[in-house]
């Protein structure tokens, strides 16, 4: 630069700085040589650099599941529309003590958190806001706390129309597999089952009431072990698509026809409901417009807004299909 506008580099840093003890002659050559190199200064090159996109971490318990998938599909959606930059990952791969992992998010520039039915409790929750990190959660594994917005579905009315179509179809002696005894979806799910029953004056039994987590695991245990009762179900509802996999299999396994010995409805309306054989009846979760929803309160709390509500709960819909029918006489 200095040998272009032929002067010292003492007298170009001068320039550049501003200071007034360059000639007009020198300070205009300099500037010219500088206009040719495209030379912009530190503070400039910053304003003109496109400014980074927003760092947002999602958390989840596990990305194997059709569930997972769906809720992600809309966050990643609806983050692209407002400019927000996504990094996955699992709850074991960021454990820690609450604050270390609330500083570290904060080092990393990490400016919101997506928690999707994550175990993350109340304490750790509240490190990572009061370092100003904006959180949402979605179907709570554990409670968040007050103040933190919350997205889920309709799970009570859900639970308790997967009831009621079984009962419909004659069904009285009919089994509930929940997820985790903590999860509120799935306590909400088990309360809908339970009201449906209560209703029709059909008495809760104890032996027909498992829980466990949301995957075929689950599904294959509580089948085998309701299944070998001396009074099996007629029909199981499984609180999680995840979990009607798992009764389907073990129901194979043991030659029990679907739907003709055993009625089965899962919960999610995940793509997999459509792929199993028979098809499967669930309550299906507008999972993408939860995703969705989230990023939009998340993007409201780090704009220095309020969420207009703190918990807020889509539409269910039940979907019949051929892995529940009638009651065998």
């Amino acid at each position: 630069m200095a040998a272009l506008a032929g002067v010292s580099i003492p007298t170009v840093s001068k320039v550049i700085n501003e200071r007034e003890d360059v000639a007009p002659a020198t300070r205009k050559r300099v500037l010219e040589a500088l206009r040719t190199a495209e030379y912009h200064p530190p503070g400039q090159r910053n304003a003109l650099a496109p400014p980074r996109s927003p760092l947002v971490d999602v958390m989840v318990d596990s990305v194997t599941t059709a569930y997972y998938a769906e809720v992600m599909d809309g966050i990643l959606d609806c983050a692209k529309s407002h400019g927000l930059e996504i990094v996955l990952s699992t709850t074991e791969q960021r454990r820690g003590p609450s604050g270390d992992l609330a500083d570290r998010m904060q080092s990393q520039g990490r400016r919101g958190l997506i928690l999707v039915t994550s175990r993350w409790s109340a304490r750790e929750i509240k490190a990572a806001k009061k370092r100003g990190i904006a959180v949402v959660v979605i179907d709570p594994i554990n409670p968040p706390g007050t103040g933190v917005a919350s997205v889920g579905a309709t799970n009570w009315a859900g639970g308790k129309a997967a009831t009621e179509h079984l009962l419909g179809l004659g069904h009285t002696r009919i089994a509930f597999i929940g997820g985790p005894t903590s999860a509120e979806c799935s306590q909400d799910r088990e309360h809908g089952y339970v009201a449906a029953l209560l209703e029709r004056g059909i008495p809760i039994s104890g032996e027909y009431v498992l829980a466990g987590t949301f995957d075929p695991a689950t599904g294959r245990r509580g089948a085998a072990q309701l299944l070998a009762l001396d009074s099996p179900p007629q029909a199981i509802f499984a609180a999680s698509d995840s979990i009607a996999l798992g009764v389907l299999a073990e129901a194979h396994a043991r030659g029990v026809s679907i739907p003709e010995d055993l009625s089965v409805i899962g919960f999610d309306g995940t793509y997999i409901s459509e792929q199993t054989s028979p098809q499967l009846t669930t309550v299906a979760q507008p999972l993408r417009e939860m995703g969705r929803t989230a990023v939009r309160a998340l993007t409201r709390e780090m704009e220095g807004g309020k969420p207009d509500l703190t918990r807020v709960e889509l539409a269910t819909q039940l979907i019949i299909r051929s892995s529940t029918a009638p009651a065998s006489p």
